[in-house]
Parts: structure tokens; C-alpha cells; sequence
């Protein structure tokens, strides 16, 4: 399949906006898979090369914030394991099982999200105490959402942000910066999956993976910037808007 010049630079200033907009509330998803279905790719296709280029930003935004402090891996590293277990095993499950019954839980999972953040004008503001232990946290709600990212995906940069801030007492630029991890982590896990059980368009992979890397390193600058003044009311947006799109097909 042969793109032209013009579509592949459409697709790269979609991985420029999707980058950003991930990085502070998560949802590229919503932009760059439609993306990548109305340049022609197969649905399964255009869901493995949204994996790859996703790596790259993730991987940007990930590397940005432990660079300025914001994370410390070496107190993650239980959190990452289990979210790439969490990852394949979701992977696994998606291919021998229809994933259809999740359209009809996530959105309603994804509203109430949105209500929280919208209602809870002090959620993330400052850090509180942890309702579990970090390890208990890792066993069950960070494999749970990285089994989820690799079964369905919607959603999951807004599940980790809202887990990582009601659970571990995380503020708001913490837990974006940690759920950058946990993402980079899944998404990583979900592209090596679907290199091996599935078909990627490296090219374009790799033109809106450029473009995730400038949006990821603007995006992850606004956080540190902005911090809760601009990530609560993009992930309330975001959360309605995933919730909208996957209600009507």
C-alpha cells in the first residue's frame, strides 16, 4: 500500500497533537486511530501501528519527567512489571475472546472518571495518604489496567491517573507523570504482542512516531508548568469525549 506525501504529513501532525494531548490527560488514541483507519489501514493494522507510534511518545513524555525528578523508576519497578504481564496477558485474552461486552462498561466507567475529576475540584491537588500499600496497588489495580490496555485500550492513561490519585494519594502532576510509565510500559508490551501476532505499517508507524515525540516533549512541559490548573480539566474533556465516541460506534 502506497501513501501519499500529503496523507503521511496529515498523519504526522496528528501524532504532533495526539503526543500532546496524551502526555497531560491521555486519549490520543481518539485521534490517532481514526487517523490511521480514514489513511486505509485494516482495523487490526491500524490498532498494532497506533501501538508503535504511541511507544514513541510515551517513551519521550517517560523519559522528561524522571529527567526533571518527577519520577523515581527504581520505586516503580514492581508497577512496571506488573503492567507489562498485565499487557500481554490482555493480548492473549483479545485474540481468542470478543471484546465487544467492554463497549458497553468503559464508557460508563470513563463518565464516572470525568464526574470525579469535574466535582472533586481538589482531586490530585496535593498529595495524601495511600489507601494500599504501593505492592497491593501493583498486584492488583496496575496489572488489572495493563490487562485492560492490552485487551481494549480506551481509557487507560485516565484509569492509571485516577488510580495512582485516589489510591497511592498521588497530586496531579505525579500521577500523569507516573501513569507516562505505566502507558510506555503497555503500550511497549502491546507493540512487541502485535509485532509477533500482528501487522504493522512501520512507516507511518514511525512518521507519526516522530510527531509523538514533539507533541510528548510540548505536552510534558505544560504539565510541569501547569500542573492541575490544566490536566483536570483536559482529563474531564478527554473522559466525556472517549465516553461519547465509543457510545456511538
Amino acid at each position: 500500500m502506497e501513501f501519499s506525501s500529503e496523507l503521511l504529513t496529515i498523519l504526522f501532525l496528528v501524532g504532533v497533537v495526539a503526543g500532546t494531548i496524551d502526555t497531560i490527560a491521555g486519549g490520543g488514541g481518539l485521534l490517532t486511530i481514526p487517523a490511521l483507519m480514514y489513511a486505509g489501514l485494516p482495523p487490526a493494522a491500524a490498532l498494532a501501528t497506533n501501538k508503535m507510534q504511541s511507544v514513541f511518545g510515551t517513551f519521550t513524555a517517560s523519559y522528561y519527567f524522571i529527567k526533571k525528578g518527577l519520577v523515581d523508576i527504581s520505586q516503580m519497578k514492581l508497577m512496571i512489571a506488573m503492567a507489562f504481564i498485565g499487557s500481554v496477558a490482555g493480548g492473549f485474552t483479545l485474540i481468542q475472546i470478543d471484546a465487544s461486552i467492554l463497549e458497553k462498561i468503559i464508557p460508563i466507567l470513563l463518565i464516572a472518571i470525568g464526574i470525579y475529576f469535574l466535582l472533586a475540584k481538589n482531586a490530585g491537588a496535593v498529595e495524601k495518604h495511600k489507601l494500599i500499600s504501593t505492592a497491593l496497588f501493583a498486584f492488583s489495580f496496575v496489572f488489572v489496567i495493563g490487562f485492560y490496555d492490552g485487551f481494549f485500550g480506551p481509557g487507560t492513561g485516565s484509569f492509571f491517573t485516577m488510580a495512582l490519585i485516589f489510591f497511592l494519594g498521588l497530586n496531579i502532576a505525579t500521577a500523569t507523570a507516573q501513569t507516562k510509565v505505566l502507558n510506555l510500559t503497555t503500550n511497549l508490551a502491546s507493540f512487541l504482542f502485535f509485532l509477533v501476532f500482528g501487522e504493522i505499517y512501520f512507516l507511518i508507524g514511525l512518521i507519526m512516531g516522530i510527531g509523538q515525540i514533539l507533541g510528548a516533549l510540548l505536552g510534558a512541559k505544560l504539565v510541569m508548568l501547569k500542573g492541575q490548573k490544566l490536566i483536570r480539566p483536559l482529563i474531564v474533556i478527554i473522559s466525556f469525549s472517549m465516553s461519547i465516541k465509543l457510545l456511538l460506534g
